[in-house]
């Protein structure tokens, strides 16, 4: 019995520092999800970088306790399965939500983003939100259009002055 007590403790230790570690976090019921679909979803989320892992309910709340995110304990009622990114805050939602599109049994339940407990609207918020990469190139395109519009209007000038001076 102590033997069994000790390996769970490690288990909620373990997944503790996986809800630390973290940069966002998404509870899932996966009911009426056949076996095909769990292993499509599982192979899109490891391609993004993201760990998908079904844990016992009340390791599960030990954990969440330990690592101060005691909001999503109400939650973690019947079969669910917690994506943990620790890079990508919008992957796991993105992912989840677009599948949870196609696939209406998958049922996004709350999320944990950057530390801090957000309900299931919040996930999909997020998910609607460009990825990382799309952020930064609408910031870059910003920034270079001052740049162009000067170099327009430095061209139009040069133009100007060619066919004046002709």
């Amino acid at each position: 019995m102590n033997k069994a007590i000790e390996t769970k403790k490690v288990q909620v230790q373990e997944i503790a520092e996986k809800f630390k570690a973290a940069a966002s976090v998404v509870v899932v019921d996966y009911r009426g999800l056949n076996v095909a679909q769990v292993t499509e979803l599982r192979k899109q989320l490891r391609e993004a970088g993201v760990e998908f892992k079904v844990y016992k309910n009340s390791l599960t709340r030990r954990a969440t306790e330990v690592a101060g995110l005691e909001g999503i304990n109400e939650s973690l009622v019947g079969p669910n399965a917690v994506a943990f990114s620790n890079e990508d805050v919008i992957a796991p939602a993105k992912i989840i939500n677009d599948f949870a599109k196609k696939n209406e049994q998958l049922e996004i339940k709350v999320g944990v983003i950057e530390g801090t407990v957000a309900s299931a609207e919040d996930v999909k918020a997020l998910a609607e939100l460009p990825s990382r990469d799309g952020l930064l190139s609408m910031l870059l395109s910003v920034l270079q259009a001052p740049m162009r519009n000067f170099a327009l209007a430095t061209k139009a000038v040069a133009e100007q002055k060619e066919e004046q001076g002709a």
